[in-house]
């Protein structure tokens, strides 16, 4: 008996001591221990649910960057029936691995039941999301097509950007990184386009998986807001075509940048942005037309233009002496390209012929005595005024003061003759911009409207910057000025029957490393043309900018940069036909057999395949080729070959192929007329010193059978 006692007392105390050590942890844990989440926390928790981001578009509505749809797959393994599911198990299986080709139909089969045996209600299925079209191929397998979602069929939407132009304005379109860092549109306009995320709750399955629940507490999402950009889809395409085209013609390129603005608006129509990756291929991955500050070169030859008529100093009839093209000043010696200058002439030619040692004279002649009054001129201008555009990555200009301390003696000069400053791109284009539009600049703009379903919810209005930069009177003598640039100067090239252009070129030297040129005698420059059309009533401008790496080539504006700019006022051109006269009938008989021109062999071989009617006669391996006639009037075609020491042989060439060979050489190339080349002057063959100048005409009188 006392055993037993014993043994039960033994008993209860082990039970009163368990009871205790229970009671005491929960003591400890309600009052003392920090739970990390509760009980209720573990199984549910809230969630977003992804708002659809609102797209880009362009000015016509046509999008630029939208999100497209894509489908995650779910199976509620539980759901269907015994029989239903046993007697479609195999097939759907089957066709899983068939779309999906991850795995094998036995293993989707093994990995389905094992789901169900498992109790699992949200089964990932496949690897990938799948798209709409893809999607309804599913709703049609076995077991998933079966109604009301008898067979277990869940799919979950997903969004991802799509830009259904590829690159096309890539960099000013924009994008937001894995880091929700944006830039372009896509970043300055995140707040609207993203839109408002809902919240859902879900409950966490076995396996680890969360499902939504309570449906009727589920706060939905409110979609992002459109926005409408400036971009014109098909001047955008003409700019980057012909800047690429341009690009492909050398090596020695490693960025460029085009843009076309609106003159009454200031609404960007297109901006191209050419950036060299380490394949060799050109991309839009920086935005040289915003950020990319340099010297701008001799098209800042027009603020001091306008400085000078402004002031009351010039007219474009005032004499300057050029010199025999070298004058010196202080420590730096003032050069023109022409060999032995242009001698006396007027400040109309001076700008024509883009003379450094006239503009350079003339700002030494009437400000050097007050440097203020020059700067303070340019400041009225509005030249390189901060916009705060409404896209991030606005680069900062430089306009240097008296008294900076990187103003010296020289300052003055170099600035009037397109140095000692900073621009972007855009900041030139704006100015030019309020010079074909009557002296009112406008701030330049990217984005129309924000609209939500169609509907604008945001207009954003043109803003002017200034009421006028300048007189009446001056505009009217520098649009006649930039229009001879066109008609007898430097972009003479660029001149054309049906519209008139007016324009700059510009070329300047880009220092790197402290310095233009390095001690192998490697330079980079900046080749440019800015301007606007049609002459008489101006309805866009544009600037085209190329800039090379080290090279001891020279790159000019009007053989590089106004090639660009004439291919994309072309385009706008023919899409446009209020410009154009009605057709009378009157035009030139043509000839049925082209004339077809000696340049490069891919391009000239692919446009005579175009032509099955041509008859050839021999092959070319290199890279260029000429193109000659036989007695059978057959084209003869044979590799180009240029002897080293001697001039090259450009005759029956374009003027852009020839330029480029010529210039690459090191000669200097004075031309006349349009068309292709007749003569030239030295001859091929002949001895001629670098540096030493290359006449060739050109004529469209092309020879008829």
């Amino acid at each position: 008996m006392k055993d037993i006692i014993s043994r039960v007392g033994i008993i209860y105390f082990f039970m009163v001591l368990s009871a205790l050590l229970v009671t005491g942890r929960i003591v400890h844990l309600q009052f003392f221990a920090e739970l990390p989440v509760s009980s209720e926390e573990i199984s549910f928790r809230t969630e977003e649910i992804e708002s659809v981001r609102g797209s880009i578009l362009s000015n016509d509505g046509r999008s630029l960057a939208s999100s497209v749809p894509y489908y995650q797959i779910r199976m509620d393994c539980v759901f269907p029936e015994d029989t239903l599911f046993n007697n479609n198990i195999d097939s759907l299986a089957h066709s899983l691995s068939g779309f999906f080709k991850d795995k094998s139909a036995i293993h989707y089969k093994s990995e389905l039941i094992a789901a169900r045996k498992k109790g699992n209600r949200y089964k990932a299925i496949g690897n990938r999301l799948v798209d709409y079209s893809e999607l309804m191929e599913l709703k049609r397998f076995p077991l998933f097509r079966e109604r009301g979602n008898r067979g277990g069929f869940i799919s979950e939407q997903k969004n991802r950007r799509n830009n259904p132009y590829g690159r096309l304005a890539y960099r000013t379109i924009g994008f937001i990184n894995s880091n929700g860092v944006g830039v372009g549109i896509e970043g300055s306009y995140d707040y609207y386009l993203k839109g408002i995320p809902g919240k859902q709750t879900v409950q966490r399955l076995l396996g680890g998986e969360w499902m939504p629940v309570n449906e009727e507490e589920t706060i939905m999402p409110m979609d992002g807001m459109d926005v409408e950009t400036t971009i014109d889809i098909d001047i955008q395409e003409a700019a980057e075509n012909a800047l690429r085209n341009q690009l492909s013609l050398s090596d020695v390129f490693e960025g460029a940048t085009a843009i076309v603005m609106e003159v009454e608006t200031g609404a960007i129509r297109a901006i191209t942005n050419m950036k060299k990756m380490s394949n060799g291929e050109f991309d839009e991955s920086f935005n040289y037309a915003i950020s990319q500050a340099t010297e701008p070169g001799s098209t800042f030859k027009l603020a001091t233009l306008v400085a000078l008529i402004e002031d009351g100093y010039v007219t474009l009839e005032t004499p300057i002496d050029a010199g025999n093209g070298k004058w010196k000043y202080s420590t730096k010696e003032f050069t023109d390209v022409t060999r032995g200058g242009y001698g006396l002439i007027d400040v109309r030619k001076a700008f024509e012929k883009s003379s450094n040692v006239a503009f350079a004279k003339l700002a030494v002649e009437y400000y050097a005595n007050n440097e203020k009054k020059y700067i303070d001129r340019l400041h009225n201008m509005k030249i390189g005024e901060k916009f705060n555009l409404d896209i991030m990555g606005e680069g900062r200009s430089v306009i240097h003061t008296p008294g900076d301390a990187m103003w010296n003696k020289l300052t003055l000069p170099m600035m009037a003759m397109g140095y000692a400053s900073l621009l972007t791109p855009l900041h030139t284009l704006a100015f030019y911009n309020a010079i074909a539009n009557g002296g009112k600049m406008m701030k330049p703009y990217f984005v129309e409207s924000l609209q939500r379903h169609g509907v604008i919810e945001k207009k954003f209005e043109p803003q002017e910057m200034s009421g006028a930069i300048c007189s009446k009177s001056t505009i009217k003598m520098v649009h006649e000025a930039l229009r001879g640039v066109v008609e007898h100067g430097t972009a003479k090239a660029l001149d054309d029957p049906r519209y008139k252009i007016s324009g700059k070129t510009g070329t300047a030297q880009i220092a790197f490393d402290g310095r233009y040129r390095d001690a192998q005698g490697y330079r980079k420059h900046q080749a440019s043309f800015a301007g606007f059309f049609p002459s008489d009533n101006p309805k866009y401008t544009a600037i085209v900018v190329l800039y090379t790496n080290k090279t001891r080539a020279n790159f000019y504006g009007g053989s590089w940069a106004a090639p660009v700019f004439k291919l994309i006022s072309d385009r706008i051109y023919a899409n446009n036909p209020q410009w154009s006269n009605p057709v009378d009938g009157k035009g030139k008989v043509t000839t049925s057999k082209p004339l077809i021109l000696s340049g490069k062999r891919e391009e000239t071989e692919k446009l005579i395949s175009f032509l099955p009617a041509v008859k050839t006669e021999g092959k070319a391996r290199g890279e260029w080729l000429s193109v000659s006639k036989d007695s059978l009037n057959r084209l003869v075609i044979k590799d180009y070959i240029a002897i080293a020491d001697s001039v090259p042989n450009v005759v029956n060439m374009g003027l852009r192929d020839a330029l480029y060979i010529l210039e690459n050489r090191g000669y200097r190339v004075r031309f006349s007329g349009k068309g292709r080349i007749i003569s030239q002057n030295p001859v091929a063959g002949s001895a001629l010193q670098k540096n030493g100048i290359i006449e060739i005409q050109l004529s469209e009188e092309y020879e008829t059978e």
